[in-house]
């Protein structure tokens, strides 16, 4: 069935039309002052330039030029869209102009998202001298440790720590760092109940465990082989977050099994003490996911390569 003659809907299968079609040419004419001159500036035929401006007149059904033999000058319509486009063209080179720039120096809008605590101690210090070193860049930093959609919420990057899983589908990933992780205990919870040499020493002991959503986080050790198992402890204490965890720790009630860098200053100064040393702990790896389409943007690019090179000695228990 025909569409209706102002219908904005054309037949099925109809392209629709394109809006700047003949628009670069008429605003050509106008500086050029004619079809001829144009013609040359714009590598075509006096044909050519005079078939886009038929076609552009026909589109929107208004006369753009007042012709004669000898002279060629707007119409009133024709000055009123003249004006139009030149405004248009100048917000469409600019926003090339910004893409371009963003291509060559480090610039424009970078949301990140990542975990609460690994993100204010490590990740964020880095992205924030990198926003220091290039004034043009945007930060946008969101800490959840809650599994944030990159691609529905739309974030630019993520920081992912542990195995990656489901959620990393349609999305590049590129390992930061292993994070080394230390079970430890405070000095009097050692004094009282004893300090474990190795695995199975833990038998019996109190075991704080990290729990995210329903998921409870499994120690993982060496075996007497040396091999990484997974250990599964009962838990005197399930807590979300690992900053208690330290705190419940140096308190006296039990072993945990933390980062190096959330730990390092009570390691250092004796509330904590490292147990199970003749068997380190696995270490925890640490990804940057990206969205895969498209190429990867400068910014993008150069604060994944910063946090790479700076993560390592931010992690390790000394820096």
């Amino acid at each position: 069935m025909p569409s209706e003659p102002n219908s904005p809907i054309g037949p099925v299968g109809a392209r629709p039309p394109d809006r700047l079609d003949g628009v670069t040419v008429f605003v050509e004419v106008v500086r050029a002052g004619g079809f001829s001159r144009a013609a040359e500036q714009l590598g075509l035929t006096r044909s050519a330039v005079g078939k886009a401006i038929g076609r552009l007149e026909a589109r929107l059904e208004t006369r753009l030029f007042h012709r004669t033999t000898r002279a060629l000058s707007l119409t009133d319509d024709g000055r009123v869209y003249h004006d139009h486009c030149v405004r248009a063209l100048a917000e469409l080179q600019a926003a090339e102009a910004q893409l371009e720039s963003g291509r060559l120096e480090v610039a424009g809008r970078l949301r990140v998202t990542m975990p609460v605590l690994f993100g204010r101690h490590c990740v964020a210090p880095v992205l924030l001298g990198l926003a220091r070193q290039h004034p043009r860049l945007e930060l946008q930093l969101n800490f959840s440790d809650r599994p944030v959609d990159v691609l529905a919420e739309g974030f630019d990057l993520a920081i992912r720590s542990g195995v990656l899983g489901a959620e990393s589908e349609g999305l590049r990933a590129r390992k930061l760092v292993d994070q080394p992780k230390v079970v430890c205990a405070s000095p009097t919870y050692l004094a009282e109940h004893g300090r474990p040499r190795v695995a199975a020493d833990l038998a019996g002991h109190s075991i704080l465990l990290y729990r995210r959503g329903e998921h409870v986080h499994t120690w993982r050790l060496p075996d007497a082989t040396g091999r990484t198992v997974d250990v599964p402890l009962p838990a005197r204490l399930l807590l979300d977050d690992l900053e208690t965890m330290a705190d419940a720790a140096a308190a006296g009630m039990g072993l945990a099994w933390l980062p190096q860098w959330l730990v390092r200053e009570r390691l250092r100064s004796g509330t904590l003490v490292a147990v199970l040393e003749e068997s380190a702990g696995a270490v925890m790896a640490c990804h940057a996911l990206w969205p895969a389409a498209g190429p990867m943007p400068l910014r993008l690019r150069e604060a994944v390569d910063a946090l790479v090179a700076r993560l390592p000695g931010l992690t390790a228990l000394d820096p």
